[in-house]
Parts: structure tokens; sequence; C-alpha cells
């Protein structure tokens, strides 16, 4: 009787939910109740889901950090690269124009060390006599006149620059063709004994005259860049600025042919003046990249 009873009441709130809808009301009203209860029992299997998550997210992110960091030093270094290569490249092509544009045999030939002491000025080039490198080339940049060839092996050589102190070259002013002697003066180029009648200036260029055959006629050696009395205020002294790039580059040029030679003048007849083609005569001195000292520089090496 019980249990038809049970079964009787349970028909009529079935009847009365499908009619009525107040049971499902009541569920819903039921469940706000108890969703903050649901809430505060997921709370540790949520906060644990979150811990995990933010882990792997902040091992994901250092990760990643630590990969863009190193493909940009890798960029970075590409780059440089890039730029070392850029200007290799600049620098080669003003090398070969120069070359070109005044019709030169030239050997290109990589600077392969340079002389760390202070009181001398010279560089060694990957290139040595059995790449045809012989002794008293003349060496020149895209710039003008370097120096020359003072001592060779058969994988290496040895120029003295212009600006060595056992350096000196027979040039001209080209302005007016007066010829002086250029002198290395460890970092620069100097003018010595020039007359005051000579008409010099700053900012006069300076090429080289060609005397003796060591050097074309021509080349540039430098621009003046001061002009001061010397202790007898009888001659000048003149700084000058290097034309070529004695500092910087990583490559040269050699002259491959032979610059012409001055003739010798004939027996009985005192040197002619000029000095501007190959029908001039060499002067007395022989002062073709003539060192300072006595001993020619195309001839010893002083260590």
């Amino acid at each position: 009787m019980r249990l038809l009873a049970y079964l009787a009441l349970a028909a009529v709130l079935i009847v009365l939910d499908s009619r009525g809808g107040w049971l499902s009301q009541l569920r819903e009203r039921t469940n706000v109740l108890v969703q903050p209860v649901w809430s505060l029992a997921g709370l540790p299997g949520r906060i644990g889901l979150q811990v995990k998550d933010n882990a792997a997210t902040h091992a994901q992110l250092v990760a990643e950090t630590r990969q863009l960091r190193n493909d940009l030093l890798i960029a970075n270094a590409r780059l440089t690269r890039l730029q070392t290569a850029a200007l290799d490249n600049a620098q080669l092509r003003e090398l070969l124009n120069a070359a070109e544009r005044n019709g030169l045999d030239v050997q290109l030939a990589p600077i392969l060390d340079i002389d760390l002491d202070p009181t001398r000025q010279r560089v060694v080039l990957d290139a040595g006599s059995d790449d045809d490198v012989h002794v008293g080339q003349a060496v020149i940049d895209a710039g003008g006149l370097m120096g020359q060839v003072i001592s060779t092996t058969p994988a290496h050589s040895t120029v003295l620059l212009l600006t060595d102190p056992d350096h000196a070259v027979p040039v001209n002013v080209a302005r007016n063709g007066v010829r002086l002697i250029a002198y290395g003066r460890g970092d620069r180029l100097e003018l010595r004994d020039v007359p005051l009648s000579a008409g010099l200036v700053v900012g006069d260029e300076i090429v080289t005259s060609g005397l003796g055959g060591r050097f074309p006629a021509g080349f540039p050696v430098g621009t003046v860049a001061e002009l001061h009395p010397d202790d007898s205020h009888a001659f000048l002294v003149g700084q000058l600025k290097p034309a070529a790039q004695l500092d910087r580059g990583r490559d040269v040029l050699l002259l491959k042919s032979r610059p012409w030679r001055v003739p010798p003048p004939p027996a009985g007849e005192a040197p002619a003046t000029g000095d501007s083609g190959p029908d001039s005569r060499e002067p007395a001195r022989p002062a073709s990249a003539a060192p300072a000292n006595p001993a020619p520089a195309s001839t010893e090496t002083r260590r």
C-alpha cells in the first residue's frame, strides 16, 4: 500500500510538472543555490590546472626568448659580414677602376700583416716571387702611390710605405712643375728645403716626377696641408697629407709593367732640369725612391 501511494504521488507530480512546469523552476533555483558549492569543490582542480599551464607557458616563453636571442646574434653577425664584404667590394671596385682609368697593367695583392713598430711603416703582402712580385715594384691604391716592394719570399713580400722614415721619393708640384723631394715622417710626408721662390701654397697637389725610373710620373703622392719656414728662414718646410689610404684597406695594386727609366746624360753634358717625359735627364743626385739614409731602400731593409 505504501508503494502504491508513492507511485500515485509520483504520477501526480509528473502530471502537474508537465502541465505547470513548477518543478523545472524549482530545479533552476536549486541549481543557483548549489552553484557556489560546485565552484568551491572544483577550485583545487582549476588552480592545479592553471599552475600547470602557467609553468608550461613560462618554459615555452623562455625557450622562445633564448632562440630569438640566438637568431638575433646570428643575424647581426651575418649583417656585419655582409657590410664588411660590401666595403671590400667597394674598395676593389675603386682599385680596379683606378687601374682601368690609367690603363695600368696591375696585379691585385691582399695585405697580410703590418709592422707594429711605430718607427717603421711597412706592410706584408700575401704575394711573393712565385706570383712575379719583385723588389722595387711600385705599390698603389685607388688614391695614389703607397710605396715600393723592398724584399720578397716565394709566398710573401714586404712593402716600404711612403711615410716610412727611410723612404724618400722625387716629386713635382702639379700646378707649376717645381721638383722637390718628399720624405717619410712616420705618419705623414714632408717636403724639405722648399725654395721661397717655388710658389708652393697650401692645397697644392704633389705628384711623382718619374726621376730615376722607380715610379712612373704623375701618380698622386699627397696634398700640401701646412707650410712653415725652417730654422734658417731661408727655405720652407711643407707637410703633406698622403693621397693613398695608407692606414686602411685590405688590398693594394702592384704595377706589373716596369716604368720607364730616365737615360743617363751623355758624356760631357750637364744633366737636364726637366722631368716631365722620357726625354728628360736624371739629376746628379739619384733621388728616386731613395731612403733618407745613404742606403737605398730598394736594396736594403733595415731591421
